[in-house]
């Protein structure tokens, strides 16, 4: 399997990688399949998880009609925090456990479906919220064993978390984002209906389209699951175990199709054929890092949402400060991957390579550049924000997000090179402005 010398065995290293990911239908329409679904999993009574903002949708408006038809008794919970937390998902989990409901539909972005996740756990398994999440945030305790079914609908086109057994919460306390990881949270099946996006705002298909992009060449980049240390026991094998030559496949192929439509998906709601294919690389690029796991950028990003001053893209609903997650992963991500590509020089240069960037003279040496180049063009032609002065923030800041960063200790963990405190500060001060 190790057909590439990125993932030559090591002395004390992995020998092994488990793939996992739900059953998924893709296609216009499929979202009246849904009730029928439902059924196939043993599902009578519903809980359909949404947002305030999807209440009016026709995309709600068909599962419902979709769980009508199968005869599936289904309540509508949409009091679903758009960037989750811990509260949030716990009254999540309150509404899930006293309705008695014996599974669960998700039709949203990735707020929805995380909270949906969240609150399987919480309603099976009660107990301090951290106690399920990694060091240094909780006791690293496994999700007790199987959790009601979930069928996941996405709604945007970046977030992949219909692909996933993660979910991303905020704790309020501290105001930082830590990962809840674990094979039960997976949904049972992912139902994506790429005519869900159809009417997406501007903003919205640039943010969830970085994210992917993101997603896939994180994944790409990744230290080798051959670098992690073997595991004794299947169940001890990591959600987060490196790059690994099933998710290479996905993200090479998410990153092909960004290249080619996401400029496109943005300039023009009505080009239907980009907005799909942007649609289908958000789960190709969530079986990718589901599997694998993300690092830098993402674990970067968390900091920046907290921190950031006087921001908030057009299309997005309300006032305040407030930076949609795939622009706060890819304001880092050109300085990030500066940093990462002299690890790992020729996965930086297949993946700027897939992205569509001329790489035909390029060496080890300009691999960190030609990536981080390909990114801010396609930065600067979706109106996404320029570095970290573009939501806020200056060099001055730089300590300050250092410290917050430091506490995303699995995704660090997962960059190919060695990062520290010291490292991530020079990202973010490399990160303040590209052009």
């Amino acid at each position: 399997m190790a057909c590439c010398h990125y993932f030559e065995p090591t002395r004390e290293g992995a020998d092994a990688f488990t793939v996992e990911m739900p059953r998924v239908t893709y296609g216009r329409g499929v979202l009246d399949e849904v009730g029928e679904r439902a059924l196939g999993l043993g599902i009578h009574r519903a809980a359909l998880f949404t947002d305030v903002n999807l209440l009016d949708s026709e995309h709600l408006f068909r599962a419902r009609q979709s769980l009508t038809a199968a005869g599936i008794d289904a309540v509508v919970y949409h009091d679903v925090r758009i960037e989750p937390t811990d509260v949030s998902v716990l009254e999540a989990a309150a509404f899930f456990r006293d309705g008695h409901f014996d599974g669960l539909i998700s039709v949203g972005g990735g707020s929805v479906m995380d909270t949906a996740k969240g609150a399987l756990v919480y309603a099976r398994a009660p107990a301090d919220f951290q106690i399920y999440f990694a060091p240094p945030a909780g006791a690293g305790r496994p999700v007790p064993g199987p959790l009601k079914p979930h069928i996941a609908c996405p709604t945007t086109s970046g977030t992949g978390s219909e692909a996933t057994g993660l979910s991303v919460i905020r704790f309020e306390s501290i105001n930082t984002k830590f990962v809840l990881a674990s094979r039960h949270l997976l949904p049972d099946e992912a139902v994506i209906d790429p005519a869900c996006i159809d009417t997406l705002p501007t903003m919205i298909v640039a943010s969830t389209g970085f994210d992917l992009l993101s997603h896939a060449i994180e994944c790409y980049t990744a230290r080798a699951y051959t670098r992690w240390p073997k595991v004794d026991k299947p169940g001890a094998r990591p959600m987060i175990q490196g790059a690994n030559p099933w998710s290479d496949l996905h993200a090479r192929e998410a990153l092909r199709i960004v290249a080619e439509c996401l400029e496109r998906g943005v300039a023009d709601a009505g080009d239907r054929e980009a907005r799909d294919r942007l649609s289908w690389a958000a789960a190709l690029a969530g079986f990718a890092f589901g599997n694998s796991g993300t690092h830098l950028p993402h674990a970067l990003s968390y900091a920046v949402s907290r921190a950031a001053r006087g921001y908030r893209p057009p299309d997005y609903p309300g006032s305040g400060t407030f930076v949609p997650h795939g622009l706060s992963v890819i304001v880092n991500a050109p300085s990030v991957f500066r940093y990462t590509a002299p690890a790992a020089p020729e996965r930086h240069l297949e993946a700027a390579q897939c992205l569509g960037a001329d790489t035909g003279d390029a060496g080890p040496p300009e691999a960190g550049e030609v990536v981080a180049s390909r990114i801010i063009d396609l930065m600067r032609a979706t109106g996404a924000p320029n570095g970290l002065a573009g939501v806020g923030l200056t060099a001055a800041d730089a300590d300050a997000l250092a410290d917050s960063a430091v506490q995303q200790q699995r995704a660090i963990g997962n960059a190919p090179a060695e990062t520290g405190r010291d490292e991530i500060r020079g990202i973010f001060e490399d990160a303040v402005s590209y052009w």
